[in-house]
């Protein structure tokens, strides 16, 4: 059941598009584009500020880290998944590791489950326990890689009671989590059943790929009660004003060959077409010398809340269907809206992916990842190093709204997503992870 109270907070986000929220964000200069950089950029590492000192590695947070960089190598190779499904996997390994972690270690709450380790069973050997029977599971064809990987892991853990408890204790996590998701919904098939028509989305160029992953939309969120308990109201209509100054701020930032678009604006969208996060969470728990318990929680909380901020996004975007901005650019003489003017030839710095504008999956995820950190943490200050897989330098991120600023803009100046996507999105990201840290990963009483 929908609790009702979220509902309606999540519906009136976009009920004032053109008040309150949205009508702050016209009257920000990066609404229109500014020539304001990406906050990151000038921003200089500084790896002691707010943080404890550093450490040697504990063993255990050691093997959480070690066994959640096999399983993104494992999936990339076996599944080379979109950028969903990968949120999908992180997840579901994220949360074996938690629930063998925390069975052991206590301190938390379980995710969905119950059970305890007996005494005296090792959390190293059950973490990575949990991991390697996880991708077994669903990647029998990496069975020979992920032996050797556990072999690794164990011979660093002495032999003895502590070790077969913990790899046992590691497989009931696992297998528990497996069959928490069967039938999930992954993968199956989900039509697009909209006509084309001035508004609606269609295949967008050069590849013109049908919305082959509206699967996502109706995958069973780990979290949430349902994939539209979030749902945002629609979108500016086609006539508004609202619609053309998202339209026209990004044909004029957005585009390939754009003037008004700095380097630095050009790089930020770069950085976030593909970035690694995963890494980002395994230095900021080596840096801080988490424990085992909190860097499970950190992994399982933070891929979690993303997992379901996509679900919640994808669902907007099979609903309410809207075009990209490619499209509705070359096809602006058809939107009955004397603001806006077509451009038969105009391209998007970024390639357009193959699902509807609104909402912004980076977006929506970007914002329930940061409110999961400031959430786990305490502080605004996320102290947090992320890589980009698409060759732009490292970025360092102080605060969590540098992170929100960036990822919400990095869309529009690549051209791939409006401003009001990304801007709703990123606050429905945010609602999502603090509705959902209410009820998962809580300290124990």
């Amino acid at each position: 059941m929908r609790n009702p109270r979220v509902w309606f907070g999540a519906r009136t986000v976009v009920a004032g598009l053109t008040c309150g929220l949205l009508t702050l964000a016209l009257a920000s200069p990066h609404a229109a584009g500014a020539g304001r950089t990406g906050g990151a950029t000038a921003a200089k590492p500084d790896l002691h500020a707010g943080t404890a000192a550093k450490r040697d590695l504990p063993a255990g947070t050691a093997v959480v880290i070690e066994w959640m960089r096999t399983a993104a190598s494992t999936v990339a190779a076996e599944a080379r998944p979109t950028p969903p499904e990968a949120l999908i996997w992180d997840a579901r390994v994220s949360t074996a590791v938690y629930n063998a972690v925390v069975g052991i270690e206590g301190r938390y709450t379980p995710y969905k489950w119950q059970a305890r380790a007996p005494r005296p069973a090792s959390s190293e050997a059950a973490a990575a326990s949990a991991a390697h029977h996880l991708l077994s599971h669903y990647f029998p064809g990496a069975g020979l890689r992920l032996d050797a990987a556990l072999a690794h892991t164990l011979a660093k853990i002495p032999d003895g009671r502590a070790e077969d408890e913990g790899v046992a204790f590691g497989k009931r996590a696992a297998a528990h989590v497996i069959r928490l998701r069967h039938g999930d919904g992954v993968g199956a098939s989900v039509p697009f059943p909209a006509r084309p028509r001035p508004g609606v989305w269609r295949p967008t160029p050069p590849g013109y790929e049908p919305f082959g992953t509206a699967w996502v939309a109706k995958v069973r969120p780990m979290l949430l009660e349902s994939s539209d308990q979030f749902r945002p109201g629609p979108p500016p209509a086609l006539t508004s004003t609202r619609y053309a100054k998202d339209l026209n701020e990004l044909k004029a930032y957005g585009g390939r060959t754009s003037s008004l678009r700095t380097p630095e604006q050009t790089d930020t969208a770069r950085f976030f077409a593909t970035i690694d996060l995963q890494e980002a969470f395994g230095d900021y728990a080596a840096r801080h010398g988490l424990d085992v318990a909190d860097t499970a929680r950190l992994y399982a909380a933070a891929n979690t809340t993303q997992m379901d901020a996509v679900i919640a996004s994808w669902d907007a975007k099979l609903h309410y269907a809207t075009w990209r901005p490619v499209t509705a650019i070359r096809l602006a003489h058809t939107d009955n809206n004397p603001m806006t003017t077509a451009d038969r030839h105009w391209e998007p710095l970024l390639t357009t992916p193959a699902h509807p504008d609104y909402l912004s999956g980076h977006a929506t995820t970007g914002g329930a990842l940061m409110r999961t950190l400031t959430g786990l943490f305490g502080t605004s200050h996320v102290d947090l190093h992320v890589t980009s897989e698409g060759g732009s330098a490292p970025r360092y991120y102080r605060y969590a709204h540098e992170y929100n600023r960036d990822v919400v803009d990095s869309r529009v100046w690549g051209g791939i997503h409006t401003r009001t996507a990304d801007q709703v999105g990123n606050v429905i990201g945010r609602q999502i992870a603090a509705w959902a840290l209410e009820r998962h990963f809580r300290p124990l009483p």
